[in-house]
């Protein structure tokens, strides 16, 4: 089941650098979505890797980015206020400050990669506006961010807070009971993508698609300390980079119930005619832990993700599910007429659901990416655990996983939120905040 993104096949969708599989690597990164995307990237643009020329191999299971990035909604939103506040809660002002900000230079990041690169991805920079539905949500939301603004935090401070009685009027979301906006991007994740590896092959680095990683074990020597198996053959290498998101645990047994599988929808709506005008990103917010979100292409189609209403109750639908060769029950009859119901001016607009598809992000135990050496494994590191929301966080992540591959540093010496770092404390932790999001749907959905 293809998505809008990855309707016509791009030239490296089956892309071998090699006809075999080389047998030795000096950096070996698994996975081919915007984490290995961004990985490859910056160790290239780093001083050390152009001195040294260190061989690079990316396996990729399938076809470059036809996993969670290939399939999402679009998005590149940096959170300023809702889970920012909530991790003020959890873990400080100063922690959940770091967050938002990195998420802020994040977006600023990419915008001029973008820009310097002149790439074709449709980018765009807009307003994200979040709408809620319920004045207790809403009031919950605008005490957080209230608080994070009095702390000073500078991210938070640049988002705008309607007064409640102007939300409907402002966002144009029929029964809008508060509302919030600030800068954010939308993108065609996979041209990005795309892009990215053809400069990396340009330079020199060995893609290797259709090529899953099976199983990673430790080998007897002292230079290239790692042996990854797949189909085609075993490859050993110095350093080893997980990109594998969702896919961890498979590679890694640590990862079971740390990062989960988690199967999300999103769907493509099209109409008849000329669209309404619909210049923002929007999100939806039904309650904590329901809502949509979506942003309006160039020519005025709608690309909208969630529905977890309609699936989130049954666990099998979405918890520890890969499967994205098929939608998930009742996603499509839930976004038919998903504009007319909730958008002034798109009543007879004809508004339909031309595709659907699902897609599998690799949701963390503790809500927070896991970046950094994995530990008791030497010269291993991950980038993944991204909770459906690594496209404002992953490319300075990356750049960061560069500079301690390349230096040897430490986490704290990348300038990355500390609360990212992987660490044995985490891997230890026994809460499961994604089954969280299940009891709270159990006990409050009307389905």
């Amino acid at each position: 089941m293809p998505s809008f993104w990855r309707e016509s096949p791009g030239q490296l969708d089956n892309h071998r650098s090699t006809e075999s599989l080389p047998a030795l690597a000096d950096i070996l990164i698994i996975g081919g979505g915007f984490a290995g995307a961004s990985i490859v990237t910056h160790l290239l643009r780093h001083p050390s890797y152009q001195l040294s020329r260190p061989s690079t191999l990316i396996l990729e299971a399938r076809q470059v980015c036809s996993g969670a990035t290939g399939r999402n909604g679009g998005h590149l939103k940096p959170d300023s206020y809702a889970g920012i506040a909530t991790l003020a809660q959890r873990h400080g002002v100063k922690a959940a400050a770091e967050v938002a900000d990195f998420e802020s230079a994040n977006l600023a990041a990419v915008t001029e990669f973008i820009r310097q690169e002149k790439i074709d991805c449709d980018f765009v920079v807009t307003w994200a506006v979040d709408v809620q539905f319920h004045e207790k949500h809403q009031n919950r939301l605008r005490e957080g961010y209230e608080s994070l603004v009095e702390a000073g935090v500078e991210s938070t401070k640049a988002t705008f807070c309607a007064p409640d009685h102007y939300a409907e009027q402002l966002s144009g979301v029929k029964g809008a009971k508060g509302m919030f906006s600030y800068t954010a991007g939308h993108i065609w994740p996979y041209k990005l993508i795309h892009h990215l590896f053809q400069e990396a092959i340009l330079q020199g680095v060995n893609l290797q698609t259709n090529t899953p990683a099976i199983s990673i074990s430790r080998n007897n020597r002292e230079d290239f300390l790692w042996s990854v198996d797949t189909p085609r053959g075993k490859v050993q290498a110095k350093k080893v980079i997980l990109a594998t998101n969702a896919y961890t645990s498979s590679l890694l047994p640590e990862y079971v119930d740390k990062i989960i599988p988690y199967r999300g929808t999103v769907a493509h709506i099209k109409t008849p005619g000329v669209p309404p005008f619909l210049p923002n990103t929007y999100s939806l917010r039904f309650s904590d832990w329901d809502f949509d979100y979506l942003i309006p292409r160039p020519d005025g189609s709608i690309i909208v993700g969630g529905g977890r209403q309609a699936y989130l109750k049954d666990m099998s639908q979405w918890y520890g599910n890969t499967d994205d060769s098929k939608p998930i029950d009742r996603t499509r009859e839930y976004f038919d007429g998903y504009m007319q119901k909730h958008f002034h001016g798109w009543e007879d607009s004809g508004a339909y659901v031309s595709d659907i598809w699902t897609g599998i992000m690799g949701y963390s135990s503790d809500r927070l990416p896991r970046v950094g050496p994995i530990p008791n494994r030497q010269d291993m590191y991950i980038m993944a655990g991204f909770t459906g929301h690594g496209m404002p966080q992953v490319f300075l992540c990356a750049k960061g996983i560069a500079k301690m591959v390349l230096e040897g540093g430490s986490f704290k010496e990348t300038g990355l939120p500390a609360l990212f770092e992987e660490s044995q404390e985490r891997l230890d932790n026994p809460r499961n905040m994604v089954h969280e999001i299940h009891h709270a749907a159990s006990s409050c959905a009307k389905l």
